[in-house]
């Protein structure tokens, strides 16, 4: 196969291959800052919201829904084509922005935030879907670089933008912001012709409900544990409790299906488990900066 050769044989260049990575690097972009742009409007919005002790769930339903949502969606590509995966991640990911910059109460904004993760766990699965559907392997490395550069970008400059949006526009800004990026980057999917490669892949729905339930009781344990619960409390056992049984037949489950939805096997390599236990850590760390060191500056440093 030469250099420029695609794995489908068809070869990617020229104007297209710019459509590719610009539609690749917008829906990068939606997923990326918007948490990024979010956390310097949080005062703002406990503000006229109220809600304060549930501030974190803002963030918390984003992620959560995520992480389940993220190996549903490459899975449903599999099955039924990326374009088409990657389409209904972006609508739904824009709804769930309209919605949130509409959102009347603290409750309404939280699952509003939580319809967002839904779609937001098929945009970046999309965008490398379509890259390694359409870019060769050889060039596969370059273009996720950039994609990478994108993605630090909006970390650096995410809670600027979120800063200047918040103070000029109002908060709600920061959800209507994606609504033309979106648009944009849909457009472009939309003007991609890609290959139909169906498979007879079966989703673990066994496996997506064990993960949603290990994913939701740890995230309760930690939100609510020292807080609304002591850590010994009957509620906070029974969730740890809940969370272990949910792991061990998760594992058990995912051993024993034909179509995993987290093939162990990728675990016995070591430079994914190495980078997986560096992305828990990068995680914990940003997403906690992220969300409370722009309250703790705006509100206690002024």
């Amino acid at each position: 196969m030469s250099q420029g050769q695609p794995a489908n044989g068809e070869l990617l260049r020229g104007p297209r291959l710019y459509v590719v990575m610009a539609a690749a690097v917008l829906a990068m972009l939606l997923g990326s800052l918007d948490s990024m742009i979010l956390g310097a409007a949080m005062p703002r919005i406990v503000g006229e919201l109220g809600g304060l002790d549930r501030l974190s769930w803002l963030v918390t339903a984003y992620m959560l829904t995520i992480a389940v949502s993220t190996p549903v969606w490459g899975k449903l590509g599999d099955m039924y084509g990326h374009k088409g995966a990657f389409v209904w991640a972006i609508v739904l990911f824009l709804a769930g922005s309209v919605l949130s910059g509409v959102a009347q109460s603290m409750s309404q904004l939280i699952a509003f935030r939580a319809l967002q993760g839904l779609g937001g766990g098929g945009l970046m699965v999309g965008a490398l879907a379509i890259i390694g559907t359409l870019v060769p392997p050889r060039q596969q490395g370059k273009y996720q670089g950039v994609i990478s550069a994108v993605m630090g970008l909006a970390m650096v400059g995410g809670p600027l933008i979120g800063g200047v949006i918040a103070d000029q526009l109002g908060w709600r800004w920061c959800f209507y912001v994606n609504v033309p990026v979106g648009a944009a980057a849909l457009v472009m999917v939309a003007w991609l012709r890609l290959p139909r490669r169906r498979t007879k892949a079966r989703i673990d729905i066994a496996g997506v409900i064990l993960l949603t339930v290990a994913i939701s009781a740890v995230v309760l344990i930690t939100t609510w544990g020292g807080k609304e619960y002591a850590w010994t409390s009957p509620p906070l056992l029974g969730l740890f409790v809940l969370a272990l049984a949910a792991v061990l037949a998760l594992l058990r489950v995912e051993r024993r299906v034909a179509e995993p939805l987290l093939p162990l096997a990728l675990f016995k390599k070591a430079n994914f488990s190495l980078i997986t236990v560096a992305g828990l850590f990068l995680g914990c760390v940003m997403t906690s900066a992220v969300t409370f060191l722009p309250i703790f500056q705006q509100v206690v440093q002024h």
